[in-house]
């Protein structure tokens, strides 16, 4: 039984909680897969209005699992395979981006790379004011892809969202709600409370409104967005089989 992912019903609300903390939610091929089935079953239930995503008390998410084999083994695998294991990140990511409920990511500890990059697909993100985000890709040498680019030039902007990328900087809560990448900043420990918070608000709306508005609102933000990442599975496929990335891994492992 996959234990990875736990979903809680309340009432309205689901909560659903990454549970691998045996790698601190590091975001492994097997797992991501999971949490997109976790998505696809959101959907289809009549009875939730609200979706609240959190990694526990201690962290978010410490983004790509860099040992898990599957991700990065590519010899002997066909082309069309290679491609499709680098689009997991992304059908993950648009999988929770196209909910019809209203997704709230709860955020204590970090949100590293591609936590980060799921906690951009969903609509609102609580963040505990000692926590931080990064994304660290191109220190691994490698492009970040997953459809993350566009969501985050739309929350903060073409040159914050290169500096994000490019300089890789470890942003701190309160520069994240001042840049628009996090919409709340609470005390430490109780993100997962304020979101629950914030989604009794949306339940006291009504449900068809809330639904076509987020819709609409996706719609015109996102339009371009798939143009602008289709081709993200093919980047990573090329850069993970150069010997530069290979070595850019090791060395951020064991930093």
């Amino acid at each position: 039984m996959d234990t990875s992912v736990v979903v809680e019903r309340e009432g309205r609300i689901a909560v659903v909680t990454l549970n691998r903390p045996e790698r601190r939610n590091a975001l492994s091929v097997g797992f991501m897969r999971t949490l997109t089935r976790v998505a696809e079953g959101l959907r289809e239930d009549p009875g939730v209005d609200v979706v609240l995503l959190t990694g526990g008390r201690n962290w978010f998410s410490a983004g790509a699992d860099l040992r898990d084999e599957e991700r990065w083994a590519g010899d002997g695998k066909s082309l069309v395979d290679q491609r499709e294991m680098s689009q997991t990140g992304y059908r993950m990511a648009r999988a929770w981006e196209e909910l019809p409920q209203i997704t709230i990511a709860a955020m204590e500890g970090y949100a590293i790379g591609g936590g980060l990059a799921l906690a951009l697909a969903c609509d609102w993100r609580v963040m505990a004011e000692d926590a931080f985000v990064s994304l660290p890709e191109i220190e691994l040498d490698l492009p970040l892809t997953w459809g993350t680019l566009p969501r985050l030039i739309a929350l903060s902007g073409p040159a914050y969202a290169k500096r994000l990328t490019i300089l890789c900087e470890r942003i701190p809560a309160t520069d994240a709600l001042a840049a628009g990448l996090v919409d709340y900043v609470v005390a430490t420990g109780t993100a997962l409370e304020e979101a629950r918070e914030v989604g009794r608000r949306v339940l006291e709306k009504p449900r068809a409104s809330v639904r076509m508005s987020k819709e609409t609102i996706n719609a015109t933000a996102y339009a371009l967005s798939h143009l602008a990442s289709h081709a993200g599975a093919d980047q990573f496929t090329l850069a993970t089989g150069s010997e530069e990335v290979r070595v850019a891994r090791e060395a951020f492992r064991k930093r």
